[in-house]
């Protein structure tokens, strides 16, 4: 945890606060791999920023949350976890989600031996509570509970969705404003309450529009060939083949599960080879030669090569800095 400097609690809309928090000390690790865009969460109740970095061992994301929050995270590559009680939200890459606090605790995990690329939105909840009204129509119940006077002990998480390319094109642009320096106050906040927009609230029961239902069904339609994907990474069928399994022409596919999941076809199929690879190694069910056999790779070199730039480590080490990074955790 972070050690706060000491000094007097404030109430701030009804939630007690401590002024000096700072979630600088959680990233010192990263250097210059966490970088705030703009904002300021005590003074304008948001806060932007962007983080790249990689990390030998897991990392204790949750030092990094302010009390009285909710934060989405746009997630492009690494896999984290954030955990409320019971309930557990986890960051695959090309995924996106939000999780709150008020006076308890969030516990969060970055996972070690990954690249780590991801935009978070953090908001004070009295700022929410100024434009998300509390029982609103469509908005998360996850979220609702969190505003509720009962409720300075709760923390929650929502389930995670995929990214889309909108997503996508939104962390690029938040990244690189597109208007003058005088009117980037605006600006964020007016994207920051279109990411919270997008993200926090759900369709009500019946509601559906015609380009909901387009994308509802290109959805489905990637998801399904992440399942084929899976079940045949040594050999996956043709793209012709696959494009008749989900009802679609494949130049049709390679068009909407880049739009779906940020990426192509070949580029999934690259990582989930390398998770399962990782899964063989980390349990030593099979040598380095045996695991790129079995995900696909009949050269050793070129799975080498995709392995470590997805790990950051050798495969042939891998074993060990995973059992390392579990003893120490």
């Amino acid at each position: 945890m972070v050690n706060l400097p000491v000094e007097d609690e404030k109430t701030f809309h009804g939630r007690r606060e401590k002024p000096g928090f700072t979630e600088a000390p959680a990233w010192e690790t990263v250097g210059n791999g966490w970088r705030q865009l703009h904002g300021n969460f005590h003074d304008q109740g948001f806060s932007i920023e962007w983080h790249d970095f990689s990390t030998k061992l897991d990392l204790d994301w949750s030092r990094s949350f302010h009390p009285g929050s909710l934060e989405i995270c746009l997630n492009v590559a690494g896999y984290g976890e954030v955990q409320a009680g019971r309930r557990s939200l986890e960051l695959a890459t090309s995924t996106a989600g939000f999780y709150a606090q008020n006076d308890s605790r969030l516990t969060a995990m970055r996972r070690g031996g990954e690249r780590h690329q991801f935009l978070t939105i953090e908001f004070s909840l009295p700022f929410l509570e100024r434009h998300v009204l509390p029982g609103e129509r469509g908005v998360n119940p996850r979220l609702s509970r969190v505003f509720t006077e009962t409720a300075r002990d709760t923390a929650a998480v929502s389930e995670p969705v995929r990214l889309t390319t909108e997503h996508q094109q939104m962390v690029m642009s938040l990244r690189r404003p597109p208007v003058y320096a005088a009117a980037q106050r605006l600006w964020y906040q007016a994207k920051a309450l279109e990411v919270a927009a997008a993200l926090l609230y759900q369709p009500l029961v019946g509601e559906e529009l015609f380009c909901q239902r387009y994308k509802r069904l290109n959805q489905e339609r990637a998801q399904k060939v992440v399942e084929i994907l899976k079940k045949n990474l040594a050999e996956p069928p043709p793209l012709e083949e696959i494009g008749r399994r989900v009802g679609c022409s494949q130049f049709h596919l390679s068009r909407l599960f880049t739009q779906e999941m940020g990426k192509t076809i070949s580029a999934h199929l690259r990582d989930l080879r390398m998770e399962r690879a990782a899964e063989l190694l980390r349990e030593g069910k099979m040598n380095v030669t045996e695991a790129a056999l079995e995900v696909g790779y009949s050269s050793l070199s070129h799975f080498t090569v995709a392995f470590r730039e997805t790990f950051a480590c050798c495969p042939g080490l891998y074993p060990l800095k995973a059992q390392q990074r579990h003893t120490k955790h």
